[in-house]
């Protein structure tokens, strides 16, 4: 399965959503690669943090980028259970490329309004894709919520959704939480060593079983 983490816009939180879903996919024996299409090479930096400074599970990971991203997709589906693609934050070759290969593409939404606005361009490039790959699916996760009960930004973004036909509302929420950069900077997911057991840890999960796991309910409701 071909897993695209995409947007249209940065500080969306994608490559640590990305690392995280890979180290759960890889906990449940499927062999997953990293694949990085962003240039800033945030979750290669993370797999090799992983592999020099852990004893956990190896997450193997390749930078791919511009034009080349199709083809080594399509190459590499077919030699991996599961590719978990990073993308960079704007409208680029590689975000366009990966969506012609990809079965599912999910999209990390902060809930506030400049990122709402994004949803439009973020439909577009779905329906595009979806020309040259009608398998593609993509779904909106609300990320980096606000934890404070009295914000509801993330409730209101999702009933904005309703007015893009090629995008639909995955159903999980992800809060800002410090255990999520306090576990990539040192190569683990949240869901290992001192954050397993944490809010973020239960996030992660539902998240999940929200992309892999569909027809499971998940905990996490809009604020």
């Amino acid at each position: 399965m071909v897993v695209l983490i995409g947007a249209e816009k940065g500080g969306t939180g994608k490559t640590t959503l990305a690392v995280n879903l890979a180290a759960v996919r890889a906990s449940e024996g499927r062999d997953v690669l990293l694949v990085d299409t962003d240039k800033q090479g945030s979750a290669s930096d993370w797999a090799a943090v992983r592999q020099a400074e852990t004893s956990h599970r190896r997450i193997p990971s390749v930078q791919v980028f511009e034009k080349q991203v199709t083809a080594q997709l399509e190459d590499l589906s077919g030699r991996y259970d599961d590719l978990l693609v990073d993308a960079g934050g704007r409208d680029s070759v590689e975000l366009r490329a990966a969506m012609v290969v990809a079965d599912r593409v999910f999209v990390p939404l902060q809930a506030s309004q400049f990122d709402v606005w994004t949803l439009e361009r973020m439909n577009e490039l779905v329906e595009q894709a979806q020309a040259l790959n009608p398998k593609l699916r993509a779904q909106v996760f609300i990320n980096r919520a606000s934890p404070h009960p009295q914000v509801h930004e993330a409730r209101e973004a999702t009933g904005i959704l309703e007015d893009f036909e090629h995008l639909e509302f995955g159903g999980a929420v992800v809060h800002d939480r410090i255990a999520f950069r306090r576990s990539a900077s040192k190569g683990l997911a949240v869901t290992e060593g001192e954050s397993a057991g944490s809010k973020a840890d239960d996030e992660i999960q539902d998240l999940y079983r929200a992309i892999f796991e569909p027809t499971s309910p998940t905990h996490a409701e809009a604020p």
